[in-house]
């Protein structure tokens, strides 16, 4: 551990010298291991982080510098990637194969982030080999600056409450079905906070208000939450102050985040939080406890109900989730001060969830490209010019109607462009979708097929910033996104069997440069391997 301690200092006093000290540094050691765990009342193997499951939280604020070494205590190799945040000119600390190698067993990698311009409710996970079936996700937070206004007053207390769906079985034994070519099975339960039904406690006093930062970090399913006789106030999504709005109960999609306030206004006694599925059958439900310090009793009656497979309330509830234009967001000037409706895209980017067979295996992808990963991680070799791992334009960005066929699907783009992009889902099923490196705005989501006359019920004017989006079943979502951030980003839905079969590409945003200002240099302990092994990073 010492060792492990003295690296980590060793990489934070570099920055400090190369950077400059005006932002904080944060450090923080990790040790991730295998350990016996029972949320669901059977024993199963899973991903600890310092034994904790689910992992510890980062707590941060505004343009803070993280320094976080990983040991992998694992007996395969193992990364962490950071869901929303957007490694500003920095794509190499992703933490996706794409972008990153993998920490070997028994080896250490020091991933140095720095938050920058954002705030807001966020969570990392483990991106490899389904090993997010077996946990090492845990919240992220970003406070805003001292001096930056947020729009409402401070809680009395702040809450990660981390749901989503989960199975009984190993994540070796989900892989090996997806492995061998078949679907996993319908989920056992879902979880609040690592705990299944009646685990999970939050204690608050009567007449103070709380903030819950909810994240669904299950593997497919839509999730909906809920307070017995308590109403939420919304007030962030993903680092977007939003308008504040009222609710009974919130859809949460899978890898989404959102913020809610809710004051303990009711008589003191405790009351059950209810996490639910939607749109399956059967439904999948479980509680937990919201307890009052003055509490006369336990939680009673029956289970509140919430909705179960109505689209048009979730798409509803969708588009009334809007950005707060008079709000500050990192910085002091108001969220509304960026017009991102009166840009004209320079491109339309079209994307359509595919499924089919190869090779008498089941395989999804997008635009009829399942991807496969390559033996180098996709930046490694972008920035060693390294040929043969990937070719920009591997993918469309249009629906080709054609077979589902394999390949390493790499889609160019330019830097500074402002594009639209359009994801459709022919499927029966909800799907959401996460864009690396990026907020994007939500201008427009609906049944059916989009045309170009879909664009004339756009919002252009307050549509929520995010980076990710949920498509319905048999519907198309639309996005405007400014490509300010040079790197090879991953596209990914995060149904994840879908997304471990192939459903991701990556989006290579491009300037030939070669400034620092645009991006950052590889850093100088990135991890080598492939046909990059033996290569040079820079000096130390």
């Amino acid at each position: 551990m010492q060792l492990r301690v003295a690296v980590c200092f060793a990489v934070g006093a570099l920055l400090v010298a190369i950077t400059g000290a005006e932002d904080p540094y944060k450090f923080f050691n990790w040790n991730v291991t295998l350990g016996d765990i029972y949320p669901l009342g059977v024993r199963q193997q899973g991903i600890l982080i310092n034994g904790q499951f689910p992992g510890p939280d980062i707590h941060s604020v505004t343009n803070d510098n993280l320094i976080i070494n990983v040991f992998n205590s694992l007996p395969e190799p193992f990364l962490i990637s950071w869901n929303g945040i957007q490694q500003r000119r920095n794509s190499f600390e992703d933490g996706v194969y794409g972008t990153t190698c993998p920490i070997p067993p028994g080896k250490n990698f020091t991933y140095i982030l720095q938050v920058k311009d954002q705030i807001g409710s966020f969570y990392y996970f483990p991106s490899l080999s389904f090993h997010k079936a077996a946990g090492g996700f845990g919240g992220i937070r970003i406070l805003s600056r001292p001096r930056i206004p947020v729009p409402f007053d401070e809680p009395a207390g702040d809450y990660t409450v981390l749901i989503g769906d989960w199975y009984k079985a190993n994540h070796t034994i989900l892989r090996r079905v997806l492995d061998g070519g078949h679907r996993i099975p319908f989920p056992a339960g879902i979880l609040i906070n690592g705990r299944g039904p009646g685990g999970a406690s939050f204690n608050v006093e009567q007449g103070k208000t709380y903030r819950l930062r909810i994240s669904n970090v299950g593997l497919q399913n839509s999730l909906n939450f809920r307070i017995q006789n308590h109403k939420m106030k919304l007030v962030e999504v993903e680092g977007t102050h939003t308008v504040q709005q009222t609710y009974s109960s919130l859809d949460v999609h899978v890898g989404q985040s959102y913020s809610v306030l809710f004051t303990a206004d009711q008589p003191g006694q405790d009351y059950y939080i209810v996490v639910s599925s939607r749109f399956t059958t059967p439904i999948l439900t479980t509680t937990g406890t919201l307890h009052y310090a003055n509490s006369a009793g336990k939680v009673s009656g029956p289970i509140p109900g919430g909705p179960t497979i109505q689209v048009d309330w979730s798409l509803n509830q969708a588009r009334s989730i809007r950005t707060n234009l008079t709000a500050s967001g990192p910085r002091p000037n108001p969220q509304g001060s960026y017009h991102y409706g009166m840009i004209t895209p320079s491109r339309t980017i079209i994307l359509q969830s595919t499924a089919g067979q190869v090779n008498g295996k089941q395989r999804y992808g997008i635009n009829s490209v399942s991807f496969v990963p390559a033996d180098t991680p996709l930046k490694l070799a972008d920035y060693f010019n390294i040929g043969g791992v990937f070719r920009v334009g591997s993918i469309s960005d249009r629906p080709t109607g054609g077979g589902l066929y394999t390949d390493t699907s790499v889609m160019g783009a330019d830097f500074r462009s402002f594009v639209e992009i359009v994801f459709e889902n022919p499927s029966d099923i909800v799907l959401s979708y996460h864009l690396d490196g990026y907020q994007f705005f939500v201008v427009g989501m609906d049944g059916g097929q989009w045309t170009q006359a879909s664009r004339n019920g756009y919002n252009l004017r307050d549509g929520v910033a995010r980076s990710t989006i949920q498509v319905y079943p048999k519907s198309w979502s639309a996005i405007y996104v400014a490509l300010d951030n040079v790197g090879m980003w991953n596209v990914r839905t995060e149904y994840w069997a879908r997304q471990y079969l192939g459903e991701q590409f990556y989006l290579r945003v491009y300037t030939n440069s070669g400034s620092i200002r645009d991006e950052f240099p590889i850093p100088k302990n990135a991890r080598l391997c492939g046909k990059a092994a033996g290569r040079h990073t820079r000096p130390l």
